[in-house]
């Protein structure tokens, strides 16, 4: 196929289907009906490895309080639980945050407040550490005045 010809069906303007050099049949069928998409191959490899491993850690941002369910599973199953509610209603959110307190009561869990509607729920065997130095001094590393 010419140049011209190249650009003239990259345009549109003329049927390109004599050239089928480039068309691949596996590609065209798709995935296999088990298998998740994903762009990147390296996503699926460290979420089977993760899920091996035992160190998930899971971000829901509920739409209402009947996706409470989801957040009990995953810590149910042992996964550490970061809870977004900034897109909830307050009504709705004060609920979600009685259900996760009553959840790690129950499980011998801990929450934690990350930030603003923010929560961490993290299950019995998880320790969550500050991120502040023990020994730190005024005048540090940053204080350049």
């Amino acid at each position: 196929m010419g140049s011209v010809r190249k650009a003239s069906a990259w345009l549109g303007l003329v049927d390109d289907s004599d050239d089928e050099r480039y068309y691949d049949d596996d590609y065209a069928e798709g995935p296999e009906p088990g298998d998740s998409w994903v762009t990147n191959p390296k996503v699926r490899v460290a979420d089977e490895t993760a899920q091996e491993q035992g160190t998930r850690i899971a971000t829901v941002t509920p739409d209402g309080f009947r996706d409470a369910r989801g957040i009990g599973e995953l810590f149910r199953e042992g996964v550490p639980v970061i809870v977004n509610l900034t897109g909830m209603e307050p009504n709705d959110a004060k609920r979600v945050v009685d259900f996760a307190a009553g959840l790690t009561f129950g499980l011998r869990g801990s929450i934690e407040r990350v930030a603003n509607r923010v929560f961490l729920l993290t299950p019995a065997d998880y320790q969550v550490l500050n991120g502040e130095p023990t020994g730190r001094t005024n005048g540090g590393f940053f204080n350049q005045s």
